[in-house]
């Protein structure tokens, strides 16, 4: 397909969201509609702020930037990669990251959380340690090194190569000084014990995992997949759990919308359900004590 005949950005963004949309693309990698994902990587193409649509919308449009457009949205509807391992940057509460195919595309509702200060009540001077397990790009763990600046921050992954990606979102940020990274299965390799627990796990069920868009299944499986029942990780976090925890410890554990699944595995288990963005049933607190009372 040639390069759309368009003159403007805001002109360029409007074509490129109808071939988006027309191509029949699945969303949900940083943004969730066509028109928002088109404005996403047209500016990033041109090198014009994402913020910055409204600014730059009467902006002419050459004819070499749009066929540079063009090529990158070829590549998009024909690959079905999300659009963050095009651009290698995602964003989470406004703070850049690194990705790539080593990892999923980080978009935890953890994140609005940390940022807007939702589990703070748990949270104390006695708040000293955190742990980012599953930490994928290492973006929970520098959100919360950012939102925490006395606590020192531990995340782990069982894939070498996801911590190799966060290495460079740790180094990006600055935070090499109080945000470590670890191989481990689990909680195998991390004695603990920590005042603050933050788990993005894999917990897709099966029958899921065979339906997903091809956009999901360009990422990790290890990362996505959780069992039959989508609790296979869930399970052993929750037994282990405990013997990592302070006394006044939580752990904050997302599990996007499994939670049917959830309560049949876990009937007994003491939960607080917080709301996201995405609703209250995405992601939950468990205390020390719940964890250690549902045994």
């Amino acid at each position: 397909m040639s390069a759309p005949s368009t003159h403007t950005v805001q002109a360029l963004v409007a074509a490129t969201a109808g071939r988006l949309e027309q191509a029949g693309v699945a969303f949900g990698h940083g943004t969730t509609n066509a028109f928002d994902e088109a404005a996403w990587l047209v500016l990033w193409k041109l090198g014009v702020p994402l913020d910055s649509l409204d600014e730059h919308a009467e902006r002419a449009v050459t004819t070499d930037e749009a066929t540079a457009v063009d090529t990158l949205i070829a590549e998009r509807i024909a690959t079905r990669r999300p659009a963050a391992y095009l651009t290698r940057e995602a964003w989470l509460q406004g703070v850049p990251f690194y990705v790539d195919e080593r990892t999923i595309v980080p978009r935890s509702f953890i994140a609005e959380l940390l940022a807007d200060g939702s589990i703070d009540s748990w949270l104390g001077e006695h708040t000293r340690r955190v742990l980012d397990l599953c930490t994928g790009n290492g973006s929970l763990a520098v959100l919360a090194a950012m939102a925490y600046p006395d606590v020192t921050v531990d995340g782990a992954d069982i894939a070498p190569e996801a911590l190799a990606v966060a290495r460079i979102n740790v180094d990006r940020h600055g935070l090499q000084a109080r945000v470590a990274l670890h191989l481990s299965d689990g909680l195998a390799a991390l004695p603990g014990p920590y005042d603050l627990i933050l788990c993005n796990p894999p917990y897709v069920n099966a029958r899921s995992m065979e339906t997903l868009p091809a956009e999901y299944r360009a990422e990790p499986a290890l990362a996505l997949a959780g069992g039959e029942d989508g609790m296979d990780f869930i399970r052993a976090l929750l037994r282990d759990a405990p013997a990592r925890m302070a006394p006044q410890a939580v752990l904050v554990l997302e599990i996007g919308n499994e939670r049917a699944h959830f309560d049949r595995a876990f009937p007994t288990l003491e939960a607080v359900w917080l709301e996201t963005s995405a609703g209250d049933d995405q992601v939950l607190l468990l205390t020390r004590e719940a964890l250690l009372a549902a045994r």
